[in-house]
């Protein structure tokens, strides 16, 4: 039994949130993996922890403090009504922000091992040839750190298309919408649907040790260190 449109909807929206979710990564995390690479403050293990938080937390844990959060009754949830946004719950947008917070460390951490794996040295010679901050950064850490944003896209991206507790916690079960490939796997197991759930976890599987095999041959991080 090949794949219904059911599946193929739920495939097409977890590409989507993956990708997205990958970028905005991307862009959070890099300035939190340079101040945590960089700085010598007494914040830096809280920040290290927070960010390393969903590594051990149980999904739905993180997902039900982020449910009631965005909820009506929480600060974000009366924020995004007052601004005429709605409550986040139950929807796309919703859910990108819990796989925002959940794929976090992630993003952050291969990033901040490459930052770190570049040293002073590079910056110390831009900064004698007049560069400031801000350029060194862009023409010499983003570059020299190369290695770490592919680490940190291709794990963002996978992590998020794995997802389960947080998605279900925070996006429910709705067509088109919210039901990403984890979810319509359980949907299939828990009607009976073996054959179909096949079709889609084995496509997991295939895609799981696919990113596992580039992970491993380019093995970007220990190349530079």
């Amino acid at each position: 039994m090949m794949l219904t449109p059911e599946d193929w909807g739920a495939v097409r929206l977890t590409l989507k949130l993956a990708g997205l979710v990958t970028v905005l990564l991307l862009v959070i995390g890099t300035p939190i993996a340079w101040w945590l690479a960089r700085t010598r403050s007494r914040l830096k293990p809280v920040v290290a922890a927070v960010v390393a938080l969903p590594l051990v937390l149980p999904p739905t844990v993180l997902g039900f403090y982020l449910l009631i959060t965005m909820g009506p009754a929480g600060p974000v949830g009366r924020l995004t009504e007052y601004l005429g946004i709605g409550l986040l719950p139950f929807s796309f947008t919703g859910l990108v922000v819990a796989s925002v917070f959940y794929s976090l460390p992630f993003a952050v951490q291969p990033l901040q091992n490459a930052f770190e794996a570049i040293g002073t040295r590079p910056l110390e010679v831009a900064a004698t040839l007049r560069a400031g901050p801000l350029d060194a950064f862009f023409t010499v850490a983003v570059p020299m750190a190369r290695p770490g944003f592919l680490t940190a896209a291709i794990l963002s991206f996978a992590h998020t298309i794995g997802e389960f507790g947080v998605v279900l916690m925070i996006g429910g079960n709705i067509p088109d919408k919210t039901r990403v490939v984890s979810v319509q796997i359980y949907d299939h197991v828990e009607a009976l649907q073996y054959a179909q759930a096949h079709w889609l976890a084995g496509g997991m599987m295939v895609f799981a040790f696919c990113v596992l095999l580039a992970l491993y041959t380019l093995n970007p991080v220990r190349k530079m260190q």
